[in-house]
């Protein structure tokens, strides 16, 4: 079992289609034609970058202006921008997308110099979406997390981390007791909350 074969398992992933799997699906309005290429080489080139995490922060699903472009949970395409080669942006959006939940995460690892002692993902691996609306976000139902969970469970079990944080109560629900510890979503007035959890847990 490696990592590689865990990201070309979740894009193998069959999906109903209210869930969209990034490293699979594209949109000819919304996605480069190469799109799901572009985001499952963020995916294992971010991974790469952290071969050995004493965290992995676990959260709800990919946002829309999140993972849903760039591959990678707590992510924007802005984000892989500032990162430069090897990321490189998936949407047909010039200049990409932001997200307040990545430029939050992101921000308290910068702060805290661990960006790459920490992994980012999410239990559900995709980004659910209400029917018929690609670019807004639902809270993903029970059965679409129990989809996403065992590869969360490989992911901890390949990296082997100190500490797996949930982030938000739906990622603290599906761990159990895979979780170590639990912060508050930074999403819907969290950002103070989460920032702090954040740092009293991986400071």
């Amino acid at each position: 079992m490696s990592l590689d074969a865990l990201v070309a398992d979740v894009a193998a992933c069959a999906t109903p289609p209210t869930l969209v799997n990034p490293l699979r699906d594209r949109a000819d309005d919304l996605d480069r034609p190469d799109a799901p290429t572009i985001r499952r080489a963020n995916v294992l080139a971010y991974l790469a970058a952290r071969p050995r995490p004493r965290a992995v922060l676990a959260g709800e699903a990919m946002g829309w202006r999140g993972g849903r472009f760039s591959g990678i949970a707590f992510t924007s395409e802005k984000q892989l921008a500032q990162w430069g080669a090897p990321f490189a942006a998936s949407s047909l959006r010039e200049g990409g997308w932001t997200e307040s939940s990545a430029t939050i995460i992101h921000g308290v690892l910068d702060e805290l110099d661990a960006e790459y002692e920490v992994v980012l993902w999410n239990t559900v691996p995709f980004h659910p979406h209400p029917a018929g609306r690609p670019l807004a976000n639902r809270a993903p139902k029970a059965g679409e997390v129990a989809l996403g969970r065992p590869f969360l469970e490989r992911l901890v079990s390949l990296l082997g981390p100190a500490q797996v944080i949930a982030v938000g109560r739906v990622a603290e629900g599906a761990l159990g007791d895979l979780a170590t510890g639990r912060v508050r979503h930074p999403a819907q007035g969290g950002a103070t909350a989460c920032r702090e959890g954040l740092r009293a847990l991986l400071g």
